[in-house]
């Protein structure tokens, strides 16, 4: 399991939103949004413990790219979830990188 970051608490946060937000969209209409979001919040979610560096950027730019060229009514959502996935990836070190500063 990869230590505590940026990136880790992102898909955490963000596998639990988009989880969330894809159940309660359920009550008001049966859109593909609804599924897609339950699908990657769920994805998020296991990603989180050993591959959040993937999933921050994978989400980055896909919620990024999903709010510039599909804007919809989730769009401010979407464009939340990608820029801060793209933060967390910055914020987050490899690592190698991480075990290396520990050692010095």
């Amino acid at each position: 399991m990869e230590p505590p970051s940026p990136a880790r608490l992102y898909a955490t946060v963000a596998g639990a939103v988009l989880f969330l937000v894809g159940l309660l969209g359920f009550f008001a209409d049966l859109s593909w949004l609804n599924f897609f979001h339950l699908a990657s919040g769920a994805l998020a979610l296991l990603l989180a413990g050993r591959a959040s560096r993937l999933c921050a950027l994978l989400f980055g730019l896909a919620y990024t790219g999903l709010a510039i060229f599909a804007f919809d009514s989730d769009g401010w959502l979407h464009l939340a979830i990608g820029v801060a996935g793209l933060a967390a990836l910055a914020g987050s070190s490899e690592p190698r990188a991480q075990a290396a500063r520990q050692r010095a």
